[in-house]
């Protein structure tokens, strides 16, 4: 549709000659009137002229893992969001087992002569991984950050959530509720993340409980991350008379009320269960669970505005960037009943006990 210039002047409240200008890209009109012609041509569905489109400065690389953890999604979206603000086209490469690996997405990227690549939660956070590859990235050059995991040696920033400390955290305030066998179910110990929230469960049991490091070897179950990892390694901890459960997700920490209520126990009256992350629905779930929230908008921002440093060759500080968690307390952890202390309230849970997500939210599987 050819944009008649008194339609537009119209709409922009503007004489028609200053339409003129702007379109034509001439120099002499106020930075605000120019906005307000190009929003004109916007609302009455004219196409900007080519030379008036924001051009892309590149596409970048964004590389998660799979997406029905409900806190990659949450990362994606900020960085993407942030990325588009900065002139940049981010692209989405998911990793799902048995599908397309880190490498392969990254030769893909590579093809596509992307400006940068955003990892989170990648092979950086193993500690068992080769981390040559990105050092080969780096030595390309191509601009790398990488989210949660920190491996030494890579010239690169590094963006985590502390995750010691948000263990400590959990630790503590199960304690102030009068807990003592209190449990932790995390991933697999390849992992920096979980390395750190292991010696985080350790250090604040020893200084607040005073158990010893024997007594503290039974209370870590180390599993598969997920609902299902989750119940496992919670079902051993309850077998040991744990009245607290931290979590390494909020996924897992659904798997320890589904640990619970199979064996007629209810949360938080007999078992007290933080999460980590605060991913969506938490606040949603049966009960609401109490978690560790990572800030996910803000380790998004500042992982996207040191590629973006990097790009421009600026060179963000090569190190790693902790940002503090944060208890959010909901109805998942409540008061320690001395042993043998029945309420009256209490009843057993059914055979078959109901989800920990409210209807019609499913438990994620």
């Amino acid at each position: 549709m050819r944009a008649r210039l008194s339609d537009i002047a119209q709409q922009a409240d503007v004489s028609e000659a200053t339409v003129s200008r702007v379109l034509n890209d001439r120099p002499g009109v106020a930075p605000a009137t120019r906005q307000a012609v190009l929003t004109a041509l916007d609302v009455l569905g004219y196409e900007r002229p080519a030379r008036l489109r924001k051009r892309s400065a590149g596409l970048v690389g964004l590389v998660t893992p799979e997406l029905e953890n409900p806190i990659f999604p949450a990362f994606a979206q900020v960085i993407e969001s942030t990325l588009a603000q900065s002139g940049f086209t981010p692209v989405l490469c998911t990793q799902t087992p048995g599908g397309v690996t880190e490498d392969e997405y990254v030769e893909m990227l590579l093809d596509r002569q992307v400006s940068g690549i955003v990892f989170v939660s990648g092979r950086h956070a193993d500690a068992a991984a080769d981390h040559d590859r990105y050092r080969s990235l780096i030595a390309r050059p191509l601009p790398v950050v990488m989210i949660n995991g920190y491996a030494p040696g890579i010239a690169a920033p590094f963006v985590s959530c502390d995750d010691r400390e948000a263990t400590e955290l959990a630790v503590a305030h199960l304690v102030a509720l009068g807990h003592r066998r209190i449990g932790l179910i995390t991933g697999p110990d390849r992992f920096v993340p979980v390395q750190r929230r292991v010696a985080g469960f350790r250090a604040a049991m020893s200084r607040l409980t005073g158990l010893d490091e024997a007594e503290l070897a039974e209370l870590a179950e180390l599993s598969l991350f997920g609902v299902e990892g989750g119940e496992a390694a919670a079902g051993r901890l309850l077998e040991r008379g744990v009245t607290g459960i931290v979590s390494g997700s909020d996924l897992m920490a659904l798997g320890a009320i589904r640990a619970a209520r199979q064996r007629r126990l209810s949360v938080p009256d007999d078992l007290s269960v933080v999460g980590y992350d605060d991913s969506p629905l938490m606040a949603f779930t049966d009960p609401p669970l109490t978690t560790m929230r990572q800030p996910v908008a803000a380790m998004a921002v500042a992982a996207v505005r040191a590629l973006v440093d990097e790009i421009n060759g600026h060179g963000a500080p090569h190190s790693e960037y902790l940002f503090r968690p944060e208890l959010v307390v909901r109805g998942s952890t409540a008061i320690a009943r001395p042993a043998g202390d029945t309420p009256p309230h209490h009843s057993p849970t059914p055979a078959t006990p109901p989800s920990p997500l409210r209807r019609p939210l499913a438990v994620p599987r």
